[in-house]
């Protein structure tokens, strides 16, 4: 049995999303972030990434991480890539040129977009927008993050997908980095193709159930 670590408000959202995309059963840990709880080692704390019974899973005290039948990873793009490689299907690459490209764009989506649109999404977490400062940092983030936009809407025009011509754990790992950037609605709108392409991303049932639960986690 599969077992997520994380809250659906992290991204370990990314995992729960491809374990609906592959209809795999799987049991939720819902540890929280330590920085949204005012003591994390209060006796009364919810479990957490500082509390020692998820320490003893990872020892990073970062979410999301898996225990697919006692072999314990991390890292959520990461993640996502061993369970499409794992459980094959459309989702998974056919070839290994497949493979590769789903390897590569997801390294582009995580050191070239995720820097740059992490931060537009903590400003708005934390608030900080609502400063000179924070709105200052975003716009210099959606700056930097329009050389992605116009590269990524030129890939998009051959198939409208990230690898080959279906969806695939590309798309979704890509997807949820993109998510990010949702706020500023300029730059899809100057990437028409992106903004298609994640409009149908989103659309899929597997996407709007993720969503459902990480919505009551916010009630």
């Amino acid at each position: 049995m599969l077992t997520i670590y994380g809250v659906y408000r992290s991204r370990a959202s990314r995992n729960y999303w491809l374990a609906g995309e592959l209809g795999l059963p799987f049991v939720s840990v819902p540890i929280v972030q330590a920085r949204r709880i005012d003591d994390p080692q209060a006796a009364d704390a919810p479990i957490n990434t500082q509390s020692p019974e998820f320490l003893a899973v990872n020892p990073t005290g970062l979410i999301p991480c898996i225990d697919d039948g006692g072999f314990v990873m991390t890292e959520s793009l990461a993640i996502n890539l061993y369970l499409a490689r794992k459980h094959g299907g459309p989702l998974a690459g056919q070839t290994v040129t497949e493979e590769a490209e789903m390897l590569q764009w997801t390294m582009w989506a995580a050191t070239e977009v995720e820097p740059h649109a992490v931060k537009i999404i903590l400003a708005l977490d934390t608030r900080a927008s609502e400063t000179e400062q924070g709105r200052l940092a975003i716009r210099a983030a959606a700056k930097a993050l329009k050389k992605c936009f116009r590269r990524f809407d030129q890939h998009l025009a051959a198939t409208g997908h990230v690898v080959g011509d279906r969806f695939t754990v590309a798309d979704l790992n890509v997807a949820e980095v993109f998510r990010y950037a949702m706020s500023q609605p300029e730059l899809f709108d100057a990437a028409p193709n992106v903004k298609a392409w994640l409009d149908a991303c989103q659309s899929r049932p597997a996407f709007k159930a993720m969503m459902a639960t990480r919505l009551t986690e916010l009630e």
